[in-house]
């Protein structure tokens, strides 16, 4: 397939794509209501787990084999494999569970009809394309990655009776000999056991358990090594979003999912937004709309709100500078016993000869390059949620500061319901077809990324603003969010979008078609994540946000803000695309 030149065309060919992909899966499986969603896959309305690490490829990387490899594996996995059995076994434990789920994937790919020589090519080609993206992640320059990768490879091989991927085979080599000998039995019996589940979970589990007491096993290791000497453990994090993403399989269950859909006014117009008049749009800093004595009560609330939850802002931004934070070199450190030779101790060789701190090592020390923006949807519906999104925020914000991450708080509504003065332009206008958006846009600034948190604290108090909450035109508003941040020349550009709900406008949708906004808005993310300038969350408040957002947890915000909650913020931030 040709690979469109503009984003629209790219947004329309993946479109394409996932539909292909879908029906093909409808046909093999024999399922009904089966269809892609974010690129995530669905049976209904019941987003479908995305069973193995190696099942999600990405249109800025893999090529159209590798979507239809990836579809061919979830359609043996629905037709080969018992869901209730599989979900009875599986391991708790999250790398267990993980590679008890790729284990299950690779038997079902090894049941793939002989018949059928194109679909055995197509999972081939997408397990060696991401094989490839795992060890250029730079993750096999560590034992625990090296070990997983490893597994994934010998384990596949023996499943299937394929060879491992060729390019890697020295690199494993000597992995591979070394875990042989405690896997032998397990790996034997998952070739032999292949067409009975229950018998092949046995080994499944068995291999699981082994492999994550070795990661487990290299943990204690770094922890005893940092312990013994001045070094740092090599602890880099197994953050390759493939594996990533699967820990957070289960993340939004319980919730329900954001409904999206596609508009046929936009379709029409080739998928050109239009915004009928932009004069009475405003961008205002919030704290301007509050007299001082409201918003220094509304500050004082949040303090009280913040201290019965009794939260740690230390932990948060130790947690935050391990996903953020990169290694940048800081000096020498001089007199040691080992490392570089440093040419200014060479005379001790002559005047001390037993002198042995002759040496220097590099110095790294963390620092955190990026920037974070927060834009908070600022509907009618969010209002009886802001109280906990604004403790969410606040502390955010605040553990981000402590380790010198840029942080912007950012909002979103309307000047009116129901259109307001555009609505009234648009009708003296004569009322002409499909005008595009029909409302008073408002954005909002809590907090500018020029204000440190300790500056911009009594400002974040108008997040308590009860009468800003109306209406919301969520693609315009991520699309200015996202436009200030590109304009800062950090490493890393994040933004979390903080929201309960679909774009809602009456007035636009009664003039256009009920999907204009939400069709839209996924035009915006899918556009931003194509670009790869702006890495683009979405943290849906007790609402599952992936059919927009393909990076998103969804909250559960009904008992205020803990630090469960605030972990799971960062669980997601360390899922997301990396650079």
């Amino acid at each position: 397939m040709v690979e469109p030149k503009t984003t629209a065309g790219a947004a329309r060919h993946q479109q394409r794509i996932d539909d292909l992909c879908a029906a093909s899966i409808r046909a093999f499986s024999g399922l009904a209501g089966l269809h892609f969603r974010g690129r995530r896959l669905y049976r209904d309305d019941k987003l479908l787990p995305p069973f193995a690490p190696h099942l999600s490829p990405t249109p800025e990387v893999d090529d159209f084999a590798s979507f239809r490899g990836a579809a061919d594996a979830m359609a043996l996995r629905l037709r080969c494999a018992d869901t209730e059995l599989h979900k009875s076994l599986r391991p708790t434990e999250p790398m267990e569970r993980m590679l008890f789920e790729m284990l299950e994937q690779f038997r079902v790919e090894a049941l793939a009809p002989p018949d059928m020589p194109g679909m055995v090519h197509n999972l081939r080609h997408r397990f060696e394309a991401w094989s490839m993206a795992f060890y250029n992640s730079g993750l096999t320059e560590t034992a625990k990655g090296m070990l997983l990768y490893t597994v994934a490879q010998i384990t596949r091989s023996r499943v299937t009776a394929q060879p491992v991927v060729e390019s890697t085979e020295d690199a494993i080599e000597a992995t591979r000999m070394s875990i042989v000998r405690s896997l032998g039995h397990d790996l034997a019996g998952l070739r032999r056991q292949r067409l009975d589940q229950t018998a092949y979970a046995e080994h499944a589990l068995s291999i699981a358990r082994m492999v994550a007491g070795m990661l487990a096993a290299y943990d204690l290791e770094d922890v005893a090594g940092a312990d013994d000497c001045d070094t740092q453990p090599d602890d880099k994090p197994l953050d390759f979003n493939l594996w990533m993403d699967f820990d957070g399989e289960d993340g939004n269950e319980g919730f329900t999912t954001a409904s999206a859909g596609t508009s046929r006014t936009l379709a029409e117009s080739g998928g050109v937004y239009r915004v009928f008049t932009d004069a009475y749009d405003t961008e205002a800093h919030a704290a301007t709309l509050m007299r001082v004595a409201a918003l220094q009560e509304n500050r004082e609330r949040l303090d009280r709100c913040i201290e019965r939850q009794g939260l740690s802002v230390a932990r948060l931004a130790r947690e935050l500078s391990a996903v953020l934070a990169t290694p940048v070199r800081d000096g020498w450190l001089h007199g040691q016993e080992e490392g570089y030779i440093d040419g200014r101790q060479l005379s001790q060789l002559i005047t001390s000869p037993s002198e042995r701190r002759l040496f220097r090592l590099e110095q790294h020390a963390p620092v955190a390059d990026s920037a974070v923006s927060f834009l908070i949807d600022c509907s009618g519906s969010m209002r009886e949620h802001i109280e906990s999104v604004a403790i969410l925020v606040d502390v955010m914000a605040r553990a981000l500061d402590q380790i010198g991450v840029v942080t912007e708080v950012l909002g979103f509504t309307t000047n009116a319901w129901n259109g307001g003065r555009a609505q009234k332009t648009w009708m003296r206008a004569g009322r002409p077809q499909h005008p595009g958006r029909l409302n008073e846009v408002a954005h909002l600034i809590f907090k500018d990324s020029d204000t440190s948190w300790r500056r911009a604290r009594p400002a974040m108090g108008a997040l308590l603003k009860s009468d800003l909450f109306r209406e919301g035109v969520d693609g315009e508003a991520v699309t200015w969010a996202a436009q200030r941040l590109v304009q800062r020349h950090d490493g890393r550009r994040l933004l979390l979008v903080v929201s309960d709900g679909s774009p809602t406008d009456g007035a636009t949708t009664l003039a256009n078609d009920a999907h204009y906004l939400d069709h839209h808005l996924s035009h915006v993310v899918a556009e931003l994540q194509a670009h790869g300038e702006v890495e683009v969350y979405g943290v849906g408040v007790n609402l599952d946000l992936s059919p927009y957002y393909r990076h998103n947890r969804a909250l559960d915000l009904s008992h205020s803000v803990t630090q469960a909650v605030l972990r799971e913020i960062v669980a997601m931030l360390a899922a997301g695309p990396k650079r």
